[in-house]
């Protein structure tokens, strides 16, 4: 299919123009190709090795997380040039999703993990650039057997800030680094937080605000909401498509 038809389906569903983000973020197609698209790739991170493996794959377009162009711009030279130069040799176009991916209500990160934990979505918290990002819901389930479950999705056991009750009831997920949500997830009145990574004085807003904390990893946290993301373009348009597994272990 035409590239340009594939982009402005993907802005509009994605709602780019409408879903604020950080100022060094730039959502949508930051680079393009020779106009065609038969082979989607999506990954998390536009890195050269995700490009290297794209361009393995006979890929055309590369959807990510975490995108190729952060605002101020740097100059095509170094690893910034060899980048460049990879997805131009190859063809391969690069369409960016950042806070719009999060933040969709079937595709987005935050949703799906949810979907893929068994947690029923009660509601949107945490806001983040003015609008909430994260979803709750609720279990009843041992905070261990919860673990577990995390780790089953995954494909790593998550690491535990065990602050709150042993069985868990109420459930908020922010997929990425959200560790800073902690008192927005108390305030909320969740009992467990889910998330990816945060910092190290977070253990103690865990211990003191009586909430579980799940560090499920960055990476891992945010591979669901590409893949599903792939999964509905590739079942509307009728395009093969693969995932590019480039784990950072963070």
């Amino acid at each position: 299919m035409r590239l340009d038809d594939l982009v402005t389906y993907l802005d509009e569903y994605l709602r780019i123009s409408e879903v604020d983000d950080y100022e060094r973020a730039f959502n949508g197609l930051q680079v393009e190709n020779g106009g065609d698209v038969r082979h989607l790739a999506v990954a998390v991170d536009a890195c050269q090795a995700v490009i290297d493996q794209a361009a393995e794959r006979g890929a055309d377009l590369l959807i990510v997380h975490h995108g190729l162009l952060w605002s101020p711009l740097e100059p095509l030279t170094g690893r910034a040039f060899r980048r460049v130069s990879s997805l131009v040799r190859h063809g391969i176009a690069v369409y960016s999703a950042h806070l719009p991916l999060d933040r969709h209500p079937t595709v987005g990160n935050n949703p799906v993990l949810a979907r893929l934990l068994g947690i029923e979505h009660r509601g949107w918290w945490g806001e983040s650039r003015g609008a909430p990002i994260g979803v709750w819901g609720e279990l009843d389930i041992d905070r261990a057997a919860l673990g577990s479950r995390i780790a089953e999705v995954l494909g790593a056991a998550p690491l535990l800030l065990a602050g709150g009750p042993d069985t868990v009831k109420r459930v908020g997920i922010v997929t990425g680094a959200g560790g800073s949500l902690i008192p927005a997830a108390r305030a909320a009145g969740l009992d467990t937080f889910i998330t990816g990574e945060g910092a190290h004085h977070t253990y103690f807003d865990a211990e003191e605000l009586a909430v579980n904390v799940f560090y499920a990893g960055h990476y891992l946290t945010e591979t669901v909401g590409v893949k599903a993301l792939a999964e509905h373009v590739a079942e509307r348009f009728q395009l093969p498509w693969s995932f590019i597994d480039h784990p950072t272990g963070l």
